[in-house]
């Protein structure tokens, strides 16, 4: 089974390395690595060049945001199936493929996540902040669940039938996906219960109070574009299920 790994960068020069080794470390024998660039400024180009043998697919060139380069990545990707592991993310282990692959041989399963832990960007053994994902149920995007975005694998022929990334949506683009995919349509998933991806704290939508709220609002508006219509609670249960994830500070070494 062969597996595509997206990773969109722009001005990523002090992580990007980091990410492409993280790639590499997982020693899967039918791997595609796809890096979308957003026209770099800073090192990000030469370090990649540096590791050219270890990338399939460079493209460098402006684009619309993020998930704009994520769009690229998909319409480019030969993967059964394909992941999303950003710049400043790196996987937990070095089976963390193996084991994707091992739930995609079940062919009624068409996509799967884990857990995630939120790391200091300055000290990336120090854990800030532990997304436990548990096990999926329709219902509980109405009590504010998602699945965290980077540890989400889609067979390929999932996005071709329902569609990439809304870029209207902003940045949270990633929400309206996995609601769409999951509770509008009723893709199938799994849950692979450990933590995959550690993320560097400060991504766009954390950046501070205003990005916070304008994620929400997209969150809102995320329900409205697929015709469903959220309970009463359902975006304060997404807040508080935040601030629930900051009070699970503990080991999250996967094993082997």
């Amino acid at each position: 089974m062969k597996i595509s790994i997206i990773t969109a960068t722009w001005n990523s020069a002090v992580t990007i390395e980091n990410a492409i080794l993280s790639v590499t470390s997982q020693g899967y024998p039918d791997l595609e690595h796809i890096i979308v660039d957003g026209n770099s400024s800073d090192a990000t180009l030469p370090i990649i060049f540096r590791h050219a043998d270890r990338i399939d697919k460079l493209i460098s060139e402006p684009d619309h945001g993020i998930y704009d380069a994520m769009n690229k990545g998909i319409s480019l990707a030969t993967g059964d199936v394909i992941g999303i592991l950003n710049s400043d993310d790196f996987y937990a282990h070095p089976h963390v493929l193996k084991k994707v692959a091992r739930v995609f041989e079940d062919e009624s399963i068409h996509t799967c996540y884990g857990d995630l832990v939120y790391v200091d960007p300055a000290n990336v053994s120090r854990i800030t902040r532990y997304w436990r994902s548990g096990n999926h149920n329709p219902r509980n995007f109405y009590q504010g669940w998602m699945p965290p975005h980077p540890t989400f694998f889609v067979r390929r022929s999932v996005y071709e039938k329902y569609g990439n990334f809304n870029l209207s949506l902003g940045t949270a683009a990633d929400y309206e996906l996995t609601l769409r995919l999951l509770l509008k349509y009723g893709v199938s998933t799994t849950y692979i219960p450990e933590v995959l991806v550690h993320m560097r704290s400060g991504g766009a939508s954390n950046a501070s109070l205003k990005s916070r709220l304008a994620t929400v609002r997209m969150a809102n508006l995320s329900w409205q574009v697929n015709n469903l219509k959220p309970l009463p609670w359902t975006l304060t249960f997404r807040l508080l299920s935040k601030l629930i994830q900051y009070t699970r500070m503990r080991d999250a070494v996967m094993p082997a």
